[in-house]
């Protein structure tokens, strides 16, 4: 007869997975990466001593952390390389993600674009301090750095995010109105009524990754969108259909044509208006849509 009792390292990891695919997540904003950075996490942690960790939880958020700095610089170079602009790799969450106000915040496109802008340790510690709650002491032990000098980046990091943020959060129910305007806009083609939902200077990002059509650079200005928008999908209107859909903790929109999957519109809006765009067409940045991601502050 076989003993199916787990070994306590297994037990440990498991209970803990879903923060460390949370840690790493916010720290590249890749679900592919993520998973990378959990195994090689695992590799090393099968290899601990147990009996010498105090605290385990801990103990696997600096492995994690350590991994995904050096994925984080390593993908630096990607990044250069890739054709036109880059978006984070979207995952449909599940229900609680979204009712947690602090980690859905943390996880939406706008502001995962805004860590894009913080060199990597800058990243690493603004997360782990500001979205994980994680003690300036653990923070220096995952990143290598004194507890001085991780008090210094954090309050750097702050400062840079606090500049490039929404003034305030729009709540779902925003959000979800704002892109149901979008939506109905869309469909109908009617050129006004877009314009009354998109802000003047608002800004769309499209992410094709070189495999389907995008606009290499942003789109800034309501009627430059609107003339992308309308002028690109008139031919094809009548097989577009926008499905409202929630994508990192927020509203967004599954657009399909033909009954087929095209890509996911995230949206940023302030004052009712959507100030930002964010569509991800690239298909292997899909595969996380179409079933939920576990995620977790703890």
């Amino acid at each position: 007869m076989s003993d199916h009792t787990t070994d306590p390292a297994t037990e440990t990891f498991v209970a803990h997975r879903n923060l460390l695919f949370t840690v790493a997540y916010e720290m590249l904003g890749s679900a592919a990466d993520a998973e990378d950075v959990l195994q090689e996490t695992w590799l090393r942690w099968v290899k601990v001593d147990l009996d010498h960790i105090r605290d385990q939880r801990a103990y696997l958020v600096r492995i994690t952390t350590r991994q995904a700095l050096n994925r984080l610089r390593s993908m630096k170079r990607r990044r250069e390389a890739y054709v036109g602009q880059w978006l984070p790799e979207p995952l449909l969450t599940t229900p609680d993600v979204a009712e947690d106000v602090e980690l859905a915040e943390s996880m939406s496109m706008a502001m995962m674009l805004v860590l894009e802008s913080l060199s990597p340790t800058e990243r690493a510690v603004f997360v782990l301090r500001e979205v994980f709650d994680v003690g300036y002491d653990e923070i220096a032990e995952a990143v290598g750095k004194s507890p001085a000098a991780v008090r210094q980046i954090a309050h750097r990091a702050r400062r840079h995010v606090d500049a490039r943020r929404p003034r305030k959060r729009a709540s779902a129910g925003e959000t979800r109105a704002a892109l149901e305007s979008f939506r109905r806009a869309l469909e109908t083609g009617d050129p006004q009524d877009l314009l009354d939902v998109l802000a003047p200077e608002v800004v769309l990002l499209s992410d094709g990754g070189g495999i389907k059509r995008a606009a290499l650079r942003p789109v800034v200005g309501a009627e430059k969108i609107a003339r992308f928008y309308l002028g690109g999908t008139a031919k094809v209107a009548a097989e577009i259909i926008c499905e409202p859909t929630v994508v990192n903790g927020s509203p967004a929109l599954a657009v399909r044509v033909g009954g087929e999957l095209d890509g996911v519109m995230a949206v940023r809006v302030e004052d009712g208006l959507i100030t930002g765009l964010y569509f991800v067409r690239n298909p292997e940045k899909l595969t996380r849509v179409t079933s939920e991601t576990p995620l977790t502050l703890r």
